[in-house]
């Protein structure tokens, strides 16, 4: 058991952690499929405006949260008022069951590096896809693959693993994000691609995408599930709480871009629908790369971004889940790290086979992949933030002015706290569930 609290060894550092939790399949993945089901440009506006001044407010909570108590979800719960413990455990629950459908998707990243490294690439992705997914062995392998993978950094500690981590990665990250959506607005649909993307279309705005664009934004900034708390509690005194959230919010929401600029252009130019769903990026995309000259070195890099945004914000889903081990359980990190692999490995088994001999296994209707989905970005991680909102705002005293001042802005935060985002947050819930 570590005996004092580790700190990140520099503000850098801990952005870059933190970005790298933010940063994951919900940027490369979900974000431009989803933004292209709500209308492009209009749903990017909605987005931009949520995550500036309405998902910042939670986003300080844990952040302040983490740093003013130096503990745990749990245990930050806790130290509050012991009644609250139990919604420290749901914030638990919650990251350690998202990977448990998150690294399948991991596996599958991790089988089509292969493809494009070993040019072997199908006829047809559809196909293809379909009959990857649906095999017994293969996928549970590579999601088990991933999951060791992932898990060999929190199991090496905060600084030696998490942070040396996502300090090589990230910037790899971004280089290749780069490199891909330059080569991609030099595609011929390129114009339409960005036209679809940053020219807005306002008969399309519509509540439905207000509280899409909202879960989106909770979702790619983790917040709802501890992590942030877990990583704010590792931050130094100095460091200010706001401008770290709005730092955070920056990065992510440029890495949503690039990753929009990446994929329009590319999308426009094959005539595929921009609302291809989930499928873009393991059918649509390597069918179009698939087209390109060098189409194995696209794919190749393309998948290389996929693997580096899924382990870092893996990396904090496992340490978040550690951490709580560690400190509730008075347990060492190794052990931790051991005992969070061997529960999310026996869950995500029975996952990474919903697509083929438990296709027929269903929760409420849905795949156990998909019903992991569902129940953690539509109902506990908009739960766990209202819960995380109230409590801040109404159980401990004066925290809207530790954490934003005395000032016009602390004022205008502190009524966003107490009431505008909790109700708004309440409607998300309902139309979730």
């Amino acid at each position: 058991m570590e005996d004092k609290r580790p700190e990140w060894s520099s503000h850098i550092s801990f952005i870059i952690a933190t970005v790298g939790s933010a940063v994951g399949l919900g940027n490369i993945w979900r974000f431009p499929y989803i933004m292209g089901k709500n209308g492009g440009a209009i749903f990017l506006l909605t987005y931009l405006l949520l995550i500036a001044f309405i998902c910042v407010i939670p986003l300080c909570c844990e952040l302040a949260l983490g740093k003013l108590y130096k503990k745990d979800a749990i245990n930050t719960f806790k130290s509050i008022n012991p009644k609250f413990k139990f919604f420290g455990w749901l914030c638990i629950i919650t990251v350690t069951l998202i990977p448990c459908f998150y690294f399948v998707v991991g596996g599958w990243i991790l089988n089509y590096i292969w493809i494009f490294l070993s040019s072997k690439i199908p006829d047809n992705f559809t196909q293809y896809f379909s009959s990857f997914s649906s095999q017994i062995f293969i996928p549970v392998l590579l999601t088990l693959l991933f999951l060791l993978m992932t898990a060999m950094f929190p199991y090496r500690g905060v600084n030696k693993g998490i942070e040396k981590a996502n300090n090589i990665m990230m910037p790899l990250f971004a280089l290749i994000l780069v490199i891909l959506a330059i080569f991609a607005i030099t595609q011929p649909g390129a114009k339409e691609g960005l036209f679809f993307m940053f020219k807005p279309d306002f008969s399309q705005f519509n509540k439905s995408m207000i509280l899409t664009a909202l879960g989106q934004a909770l979702f790619t900034l983790s917040i709802g599930m501890g992590t942030i708390i877990t990583y704010g509690s590792y931050m130094k005194e100095d460091t200010k709480i706001v401008k770290s959230a709005y730092t955070l919010i920056c990065c992510d929401t440029i890495i949503a871009l690039l990753a929009g600029i990446m994929i329009f252009p590319i999308v426009f130019s094959f005539g595929v629908e921009p609302s291809a769903g989930a499928s873009l990026a393991f059918i649509s995309l390597p069918e179009m790369f698939a087209k390109l000259p060098f189409s194995w070195f696209f794919g190749l890099i393309f998948f290389i971004l996929l693997f580096f945004a899924s382990i870092t914000s893996g990396i904090s889903m496992l340490e978040t889940t550690v951490a709580a081990f560690m400190d509730n359980f008075k347990i060492s990190r190794k052990k931790a790290s051991v005992i969070t692999t061997a529960i999310i490995a026996v869950i995500s088994i029975p996952s990474a086979l919903s697509f083929g001999v438990l296709s027929n296994f269903k929760i409420l209707g849905k795949t156990l992949f998909d019903f992991l989905d569902y129940f953690t970005s539509n109902i506990m991680l908009p739960f766990n933030t209202l819960i995380i909102c109230l409590i801040a705002g109404w159980c401990i005293p004066d925290f809207w002015k530790k954490v934003f001042g005395e000032s016009f802005f602390g004022r205008v935060c502190n009524i966003l706290l107490k009431f505008i985002v909790p109700i708004i947050l309440i409607f998300v819930l309902v139309t979730g569930i």
